[in-house]
Parts: C-alpha cells; structure tokens; sequence
C-alpha cells in the first residue's frame, strides 16, 4: 500500500550511494498515563502584603493614630454606602477602649474578601485584626485604592 523508503523511482535520494537515513533513537513510550492539562483561573490576590503599610505613610501615620477614620472609610465601601463613613467610624471608635474594636473591622474584612474574592491570608481575618489592626486597615484601604475607590471623597 505504501512505498518503501528502497524504492528508487519514488525517492531517487535515497538511491545515492553512502546515503545512510537518519536514526533518531528509539520512541519513547511512557508508563504514565496521560495527563488532562486544565486551565486555571487565577485566584484574585491581595495587591499589597499585610506588612507594607509604610508604601503610604500619611495613610500609616492616620491609621496608627485614628484607625476610626480608615476603618469608616473602608466600611463605607464595603456596605455601598449605607451606613455612612461617619457612623461606621463612630462605632469603631465607641469599641476601641472596650477593644472589640478588632471583631467589628475583622467582619468588615470578610466581607470584603467575599465580595472581591480574596484570599484569606496571610492567616484568618480575626486572627489578622487581632495582631496587626493598623496593617490590616491599612491593606484593605490600598486594596480598594487599587480597585479605583477614590477614599478620599467619602
């Protein structure tokens, strides 16, 4: 059915004398079996670490000395709007000496981790406000900074 590689008339380059064909190795056959390649869709990430609240420093310096502020402006977002910047900063400020302040912001922090699909990292929301109150404000103000929220006219 096929012609054989001999055959003159068919391949006259393979009738030339010394004309040796090339020997690419034996095929290799695997064991394994085949893989499925799927294509992932990449998670959403946070666009700053949890440590990078010197990146702004002015926002740093607010959050350390008025966390009431950042953490208004952030709830405003999260909640579209309503409650307002200046009742939700109240209310973090009314919590802070009781120091349930950090459950109030850590829910705010899941909600918004739910609605943009963020990561829960570097550890649980609770456990980041707990530790570190002033770096996680601080890293969901740029996050939605990076989205395009323009934080300053809420």
């Amino acid at each position: 059915m096929y012609p054989t590689i001999d055959e003159p008339e068919i391949y006259p380059e393979y009738s030339r004398p010394g004309y040796v064909l090339p020997n690419y190795g034996t095929p290799r056959v695997s064991s394994a079996p085949p893989t499925i390649m799927r294509h992932s869709v990449p998670t959403p990430q946070w666009s700053s670490d949890l440590f990078h609240c010197v990146d702004d420093p002015s926002l740093c310096l607010v959050t350390c000395l008025c966390p009431c502020f950042t953490f208004g402006r952030i709830a405003e977002i999260v909640d579209k709007g309503n409650p307002t910047c200046g009742s939700s900063g109240l209310c973090y400020g009314l919590l802070a000496p009781t120091g349930l302040a950090c459950l109030y912001s850590c829910n705010y922090r899941s909600r918004m981790r739910a609605q943009y699909d963020l990561p829960e990292a570097p550890c649980m929301d609770c456990f980041v406000h707990f530790c570190c109150e002033a770096c996680a404000l601080c890293q969901e103000y740029r996050q939605l900074k990076h989205y395009g929220f323009d934080l300053s006219l809420v």
